[in-house]
């Protein structure tokens, strides 16, 4: 069975298609009575828009993309928050992809955002370029990059994870602890990498040698890989007195494993995470960590986006970098 059509509906209400459409997307230039009997025969029939074609016949909607990374990380869903509520606020929706880590799957997911006619995109980056970023712009769309360090062309905003990094180190060399290990993901993934080089940083700066603080590499920042890299540590001698994760999943499943094994946390090793996310506070021993501005974040995006969206040509790109700080719980 075919489609219902907009000229169905008119056909069946006895109007024009004009007067559908009005009472679609205008619906106070239409009598009430009439609005009445288009609504009626709307829902008699089963008519659905097709919003796509609608976007099409009028220009770009007010749609913004979303690419990112892993939504099953809480973090990555706090700035999601963020940014529709900001979205939200200026009269737009969002329409979200996740890229899994994979640059073949973001690539996908741009080109269905542009087929989508999305006014612009908001995206944490795998593999994109300056040379993509020019063609959407090209395009007409407004792209921002989040949580990455700036892209040449484009507005991008991103907190200070280098500063993060020593924030949580210096607070481990504060309680007097020698020997710190840090564990943490994939150092090729940008923020990350910038956490290790604070925290490193940090270390050099108090006299500690790269051998007096091993690194764990992790093949994800997840708690799974937290309980592992748990049991690598009680393995070295000496043992670690602090331990630095570098987001909060991998230090929750780390304390977990501590704790199981019989070690006490925070009386025997300190744990630090990064990242703040709502389990940080309620884990079995709440954790101390460097909060991101994450809502923040997510917002200050969207609103760059809505903002070259309106200035088009005229637009002057900004690049916005915001400050961790520490929060002081049981765990360290």
């Amino acid at each position: 069975m075919p489609p219902i059509s907009i000229r169905d509906v008119a056909n069946r209400a006895g109007v024009s298609v004009g007067t559908v459409s009005n009472v679609l997307n205008r619906p106070n230039l239409v009598a009430e009575a009439t609005r009445e009997r288009v609504r009626a025969v709307i829902g008699e029939l089963g008519f659905v828009r097709n919003e796509s074609a609608r976007q099409l016949r009028q220009g770009r909607s007010r749609t913004l993309g979303v690419v990112l990374e892993n939504l099953a990380n809480p973090y990555f869903t706090d700035l999601a928050r963020g940014a529709e509520a900001a979205m939200n606020t200026d009269g737009f929706d969002a329409l979200w992809c996740t890229s899994d880590g994979s640059a073949a799957k973001e690539r996908r997911c741009l080109d269905f955002l542009e087929e989508q006619r999305v006014t612009g995109v908001v995206i944490t980056p795998v593999d994109l370029n300056s040379e993509r970023i020019a063609e959407m712009q090209d395009r007409g769309l407004s792209v921002v990059v989040l949580d990455r360090r700036e892209y040449a062309g484009a507005c991008s905003t991103r907190v200070d994870h280098v500063t993060g990094g020593e924030i949580a180190l210096q607070h481990l060399l504060d309680r007097h602890h020698p020997r710190i290990a840090i564990v943490t993901g994939p150092l090729l993934q940008e923020p990350i990498k910038d956490r290790y080089t604070g925290a490193m940083a940090a270390g050099r700066r108090a006299g500690l040698s790269e051998q007096e603080m091993p690194t764990l590499i992790r093949s994800d920042s997840t708690p799974t890989e937290g309980k592992e890299a748990a049991r690598r540590l009680l393995e070295l001698d000496p043992l670690p007195t602090g331990v630095f994760c570098t987001n909060d999943l991998l230090a929750i499943g780390l304390v977990n494993e501590l704790l199981r094994a019989g070690v006490k946390v925070p009386g025997e090793i300190r744990v630090v995470g990064y990242d703040d996310i709502e389990l940080a506070g309620t884990s079995v021993v709440p954790l101390t960590t460097v909060r991101q501005p994450r809502h923040e974040l997510g917002w200050t995006a969207a609103e760059l986006a809505v903002a070259e969206a309106g200035a088009g040509a005229q637009h002057e790109h900004r690049r916005l970098v915001l400050t961790p700080s520490l929060v002081v719980r049981e765990s360290a």
